[in-house]
């Protein structure tokens, strides 16, 4: 078993335009994107993809919308891809939005965001065009799916713009291709997390993608022979840069994975012979081969085959192909790399896939840097690392002398221009020379590679790599101080899972407590909870609450000391 070796050299792109154009160039009729809709199967070439986002430009320009904000939400479509690119090509700002958060959080981001327009999948068909009146800015409503059945004279179908723009295109409109690509312009907003005032819209520019596009490429031994099955929601920035662009820059094809419940079936479908995830996908599929093997009674015939199997790797024999074709067949045959970044990743995991034949290739990764920072190379990996930086990008350890680790500083053209009308919060991250500031805690090893061993802020980082702030849940918990007096949410990790639980720690309110026994006001208080976490997407719910007999420590200002919150 060998590790995949990029055959073509992969070309470094000045604009995002540019790179789909030279994509429909180079490999015309191939794939790249395979995906399911309306229980069909459906292909889009890389000839096909480059003529939407010219044609979705071209009416954008005839809309009075080129150079505007744009929003797109949704499930995973090629068409959201089109609406990033052309919106970006026109020096516009594309705002893509969670498709996971409630609608009133969404209206409140489009209106901070002023986008005009609205691109979004068939889940949101009949529901944010209801709410056309409460987004005074919003001049189009634009479904991908023609099933939106809501009257609203807002609302204007993706394919009657595909159709404008082709007619334009082909009469020989050139406003869109004449436009000279800023790239300095805001070409991203996409908001942190919450539901509130702790959310911040993390502007990144169109030299921002193009750098970590490079950079991404550049880290990877890969090519237009690799196959990828997309798992990743789209208006997460790993995705839209390592999952998309730097997957198109290289020619490949990419399977839209319909749904998590299809993912190993896709997998043995489709056999794709490489993969970008976050935790949770890998932690998954680690499960059910471990649960296929228990069900057979074999664990101790694998665990005794991986041994005899990693003893004579370091000889150079390699016989992961005979001993574990069945376990790597279940994932289609072909895989031999996954890059896992949004959370850290369990060693052991990792190990074991090695020993079967799949390499796990960690990396770091912040929205404010584009995301990428740091990956490890293929044959390159240091274990517990997140690899060494990437080209467009410089890494430091901010620390005292005496200190072995500190805090991660980065400085390149993938680094933010900063948050969204946030002046304030811009010059808190960073330093007076430039260096964008982490939060996140860790070391640079001698061979350049960067460890992180902790988070300097308060972030619960999710094995699906979602970041879920805890100010932002305990001001929802606030809203009943008729039962909860003070709160601190945290993550309490389960040793026996590894899971990360949302914990709501709780000191009751006692005028309401007076009277009642504890048994009545935990049931009071876990209601309260249960109701505050009606509001939330469900991977923000809290889903352990722990009661305090006395109140929290705080400081002389009265806040609370929460890193005394164990």
């Amino acid at each position: 078993m060998k590790k995949l070796k990029a055959r073509h050299p992969t070309k470094i792109i000045t604009d995002l335009l540019m790179m789909v154009r030279e994509g429909a160039s180079q490999f015309e009729d191939k794939d790249i994107y395979i995906y399911n809709e309306d229980k069909e199967e459906k292909h889009v070439s890389y000839r096909e993809n480059y003529e939407r986002v010219l044609y979705l430009g071209t009416a954008f320009c005839e809309l009075g919308l080129a150079g505007k904000h744009i929003g797109v939400i949704g499930d995973t479509h090629p068409l959201y891809m089109t609406t990033f690119f052309s919106t970006i090509a026109s020096n516009g700002t594309i705002v893509p939005l969670d498709k996971d958060l409630p609608d009133d959080a969404l209206i409140d981001f489009m209106n901070i965001a002023e986008i005009e327009a609205l691109v979004y999948t068939s889940k949101f068909n009949n529901r944010l065009a209801a709410y056309g009146d409460r987004i005074p800015t919003l001049r189009y409503f634009i479904p991908i799916s023609n099933k939106e059945t809501l009257e609203n004279d807002k609302i204007m179908s993706m394919d009657s713009l595909l159709e404008m723009g082709k007619k334009l295109y082909d009469g020989g409109d050139t406003r869109f291709t004449d436009i000279v690509p800023d790239l300095d312009n805001t070409a991203a907003i996409i908001f942190t997390s919450g539901t509130t005032g702790t959310s911040k819209g993390v502007m990144l520019s169109h030299r921002n993608f193009v750098a970590a596009t490079n950079g991404s490429c550049q880290s990877m031994q890969y090519d237009d022979t690799n196959l990828f099955v997309d798992c990743l929601p789209m208006n997460h920035s790993y995705e839209i840069t390592c999952g998309q662009l730097a997957i198109q820059n290289l020619g490949a094809t990419m399977v839209i994975n319909d749904s998590m419940k299809n993912t190993l079936r896709n997998f043995a479908k489709y056999k794709p012979n490489a993969l970008m995830l976050v935790p949770l996908y890998v932690e998954t599929m680690y499960k059910k081969i471990w649960s296929e093997i228990d069900k057979k009674g074999m664990r101790k015939t694998v665990r005794r085959l991986m041994k005899i199997s990693d003893g004579l790797l370091k000889v150079g024999i390699d016989m992961r192909d005979k001993f574990f074709g069945q376990i790597t067949g279940a994932l289609g045959g072909n895989l031999r790399s996954i890059v896992v970044g949004g959370a850290p990743m369990n060693p052991q995991i990792i190990k074991d896939f090695n020993s079967f034949g799949i390499f796990i290739l960690e990396g770091y990764g912040i929205t404010e840097c584009s995301p990428l920072v740091a990956v490890n190379s293929p044959g390159e990996e240091k274990p517990h690392s997140v690899g060494r930086p990437v080209l467009c990008s410089q890494v430091k350890i901010d620390k005292k002398p005496e200190d072995e680790t500190g805090e991660i500083l980065v400085k390149g053209e993938n680094v933010m221009k900063g948050y969204y009308k946030n002046e304030e919060a811009t010059k808190e991250v960073f330093t007076e020379d430039g260096w964008f500031r982490t939060g996140d805690i860790g070391y640079i090893d001698d061979e350049g590679y960067i460890f992180i061993t902790g988070r300097k802020k308060n972030v619960i980082i999710l094995s699906n790599g979602k970041n879920v702030f805890p100010e932002e849940l305990e001001e929802h918990l606030a809203s009943r101080d008729d039962v909860i007096g003070e709160s601190v949410v945290i993550g309490r990790k389960d040793e026996t899972t590894g899971e990360t639980a949302i914990t709501a720690v709780i000191y009751p309110n006692q005028d309401f407590a007076k009277g009642k026994t504890p048994e009545e006001v935990e049931k009071a208080v876990k209601d309260a909870v249960t109701e505050v976490n009606k509001s939330l997407p469900q991977y923000k719910q809290m889903r352990a609450v722990e009661i305090r007999d006395t109140e929290f420590e705080k400081t002389t200002t009265r806040k609370i000391k929460r890193y005394l919150v164990k």
